[in-house]
């Protein structure tokens, strides 16, 4: 992973400095990329590591642990311990109530813990998405707004000759000044706003550089997410589900803690020990040991049966309390969770109705501006005033702006309806779909 990761770096990186310290970058290529740099994603695939680790820790306490003590030294008087040369012991656990319970709760913990990790891929996901969306369309604006400035500064220096003709005043060229400030100004903004995408894209993607362009062709249309009357009260998150385990963890502890009071547990044991009398005084003040063979063997079998333990009820209980109220933050989640999906649906369909409304407004805009230009190259018009090349540019900022609108109406749908892919677990398919989409890109477009 960290090769694939470091050849796709390295390609960007020349392709960067080919392109003047920028490159194009395909969204596929920066989903990928993302998945495989983002530190929240190594920060949840570490927890599920430490969760795997928790559930064979929890398994692995019937298997016998095994250990040597070794020691030799003299001894004078009154000998104080067993004489031991060598000690070999193994001992493991044959039954205990809550162990059952706590290994449900690990294995719980795991589940809840891959979970959270699928839920952390795709809320990158969303956010590589978006921001690249977001970016295309400041991209898009951008060369909207090239022709806006264009058209803004035609339009002052017609201001300007009809000024020294005398057919406008000083205010009509102060109002056509002021409007290509203005424009300069939303251009200047802009360009700040897609640096910042770029930069947050970069981050995301674990590049040293924050200058990334979009390739449009690799963007797959953002599919509409149809409601089902089944799938209005079922949360399909992984989140949500991350946390309903998270809950069960809980309360398989809690059900092993309070069931440990007045239940057996049994271990068993394996002991042999090497004992040897010669440097001490040991057969002298236990007679009945001389002659007799210094190995010693044993194999036990223990129960214990707590009986009254109030230190463990108290834990018993405070387990118990956070187990339900782990359940209910989780239904709580759950329940913010359709509640936000169905205000994303009704948004998106709002969003739909608006950009609708954006697009007919660009195409009457267009239209107007068709009509003008038509009107200027007939000497007179038969249907109204004669249009003048002021005019014109003033149809053509109108047209621009319209664009605007429509680009920044699109882009806010997009962004809904990515949103609403995330939430109802569809979001890998339309990322799969611009991976697809990705590898057919011409040799020149940066891709791995």
């Amino acid at each position: 992973m960290i090769l694939r990761a470091g050849w796709a770096i390295g390609w960007v990186t020349l392709a960067a400095c080919a392109a003047g310290a920028s490159a194009q970058i395909s969204l596929g290529s920066a989903v990928d990329l993302a998945l495989k740099n983002d530190s929240r994603i190594r920060m949840w695939e570490a927890s599920v590591q430490k969760a795997q680790a928790a559930l064979n820790e929890a398994r692995d306490v019937y298997i016998p642990t095994a250990g040597a003590q070794i020691g030799y030294g003299e001894g004078v008087g009154v000998p104080t311990a067993l004489p031991t040369v060598i000690s070999l012991t193994g001992q493991s656990l044959v039954f205990n109530f809550s162990q059952r319970d706590n290994i449900r709760a690990a294995a719980a913990g795991l589940r809840a813990a891959r979970l959270s990790l699928a839920d952390m891929r795709s809320q990158v996901e969303q956010d590589v998405a978006v921001t690249y969306l977001n970016l295309n369309s400041d991209e898009r604006k951008l060369a909207v707004m090239d022709q806006e400035a264009g058209a803004a500064s035609r339009l002052v220096t017609i201001a300007q000759e009809r000024l020294d003709a005398g057919a406008d005043t000083r205010m009509d060229l102060l109002k056509a000044q002021r409007t290509a400030a203005q424009i300069q100004l939303d251009k200047m903004n802009l360009q700040d706003d897609a640096a910042s995408l770029s930069d947050h894209l970069s981050r995301l993607m674990g590049l040293p550089y924050d200058q990334l362009t979009t390739i449009q062709s690799s963007i797959p249309a953002v599919p509409v997410v149809e409601a089902s009357h089944d799938e209005e009260d079922q949360a399909e998150s992984p989140g949500i589900e991350a946390a309903l385990a998270n809950a069960r963890s809980k309360q398989e502890v809690a059900f092993g803690e309070n069931r440990y009071r007045l239940r057996p547990e049994m271990t068993f044991g394996i002991n042999y020990t090497r004992i040897d009398t010669s440097q001490n005084a040991y057969t002298t003040y236990y007679p009945a040991f001389l002659n007799k063979s210094e190995n010693a063997l044993s194999v036990y079998l223990t129960m214990n049966l707590p009986i009254y333990d109030r230190h463990h009820q108290d834990e018993a209980a405070d387990a118990m309390a956070e187990a339900h109220r782990a359940y209910f933050e989780s239904e709580t989640q759950r329940e913010q969770f359709l509640e936000s999906r169905r205000k994303l649906r009704r948004n998106a369909a709002e969003l739909a109705a608006r950009s609708k409304v954006a697009e007919l407004d660009q195409e009457i805009a267009q239209e107007q501006v068709r009509v003008i230009e038509a009107q200027l190259t007939t000497s007179s018009s038969s249907n109204a005033q004669q249009m003048t090349p002021e005019d014109e540019q003033r149809a053509l900022l109108d047209e621009s702006g319209r664009t605007l609108d429509l680009l920044d109406s699109q882009y806010q749908l997009e962004q809904t309806r990515v949103d609403l892919l995330e939430q109802t677990g569809r979001l890998e398919e339309w990322i799969q779909r611009a991976a697809a989409l990705s590898e057919g890109l011409p040799a020149g477009a940066v891709n791995h």
